[in-house]
C-alpha cells in the first residue's frame, strides 16, 4: 500500500481574521494552532511558513465542515491520494483535513483533530497533560488562538531547525508561569527531547546526567 500523499498545487494560507471569517459559522470549539498561533500571539511572523493550522475537537470536526460557505471544500490525505471529506465513511478516522477555496483553485487551511473534555484541552500524545481552556486558548484580536507553551509542547517530541527557530522566538516573550509550565511538560511527557535535555541541563546540555554513557 502506497503511503499517503499531502495537498499538490497552490497554497495561499488565509490570515488569522480570514480564519475567523471562514468559521464564523461553525458551532464548533476551533483555535489557531502550530507556527500560525505562534505568529498570532507574537505579533510578527517568525519565519515562512507554507500552511496555516486550525485545532478542532474531534466532536466539532463534523459540524465544521457542514459549516463552510459554498465554494469552500474539505478533503482528506488517503492511499489513494486526496479525496473528498464527502466521499470518505463518516465513522473513518480522518487527520488531518485539507481546506480548498475552489474558487481560487488554492489550498487554505489544514485542519487537525485534538482532544479535549468540556473544561480542559487534552494533549493528544499522552492525556495525562491537560490545561483548563482558559489557559489553552487565549483571544487576540478576535481570534482564539492555542497557547504558545502548548504550541511548543507539540514541537518538542521530535523538534527540527525550523522548529528551533520557533522556540527561540518566542520562549523569551513567555510569562515565567507559562515558561516553567514548558519546561515541566516536556521534562515529563517528551523526557529524550532535544529540547528537554537542555533545560535540565543549559550550560552542558551533551552532559545531562540522565544521558551519559556509562564508563
Amino acid at each position: 500500500m502506497s503511503s499517503p500523499t499531502t495537498p499538490t498545487g497552490l497554497w495561499e494560507p488565509l490570515t488569522p481574521p480570514g480564519i475567523a471569517e471562514l468559521l464564523d459559522g461553525t458551532p464548533a470549539r476551533w483555535w489557531l494552532s502550530g507556527g500560525a498561533a505562534l505568529d498570532h500571539w507574537i505579533g510578527s511572523s517568525i519565519r515562512s511558513r507554507t500552511n496555516v493550522d486550525v485545532s478542532v475537537l474531534r466532536s466539532g470536526l463534523a459540524p465544521l465542515i457542514v459549516s463552510l460557505p459554498g465554494g469552500i471544500s474539505a478533503w482528506t490525505s488517503t492511499d489513494r491520494g486526496m479525496v473528498r471529506l464527502s466521499e470518505i465513511p463518516q465513522d473513518a478516522e480522518v487527520h488531518p483535513v485539507y481546506v480548498r477555496d475552489d474558487v481560487r483553485e488554492a489550498w487554505v487551511v489544514q485542519l487537525n483533530v485534538e482532544d479535549g473534555t468540556e473544561t480542559a484541552w487534552v494533549y493528544k500524545r499522552d492525556p495525562r497533560l491537560q490545561v483548563p481552556w482558559t489557559r489553552a486558548v487565549h483571544d487576540i484580536d478576535g481570534v482564539p488562538t492555542g497557547a504558545p507553551e502548548i504550541q511548543l509542547v507539540w514541537k518538542a517530541l521530535r523538534p527540527r531547525p525550523e522548529d528551533d527557530v520557533d522556540k527561540d522566538a518566542v520562549l523569551p516573550h513567555l510569562s515565567g508561569e507559562a515558561r516553567e509550565w514548558w519546561e515541566r511538560a516536556i521534562l515529563s511527557i517528551h523526557p529524550h527531547s532535544s529540547w528537554s535535555i537542555q533545560v535540565r541541563s543549559p550550560l552542558a546540555p551533551g552532559k545531562a546526567s540522565w544521558n551519559k554513557k556509562s564508563p
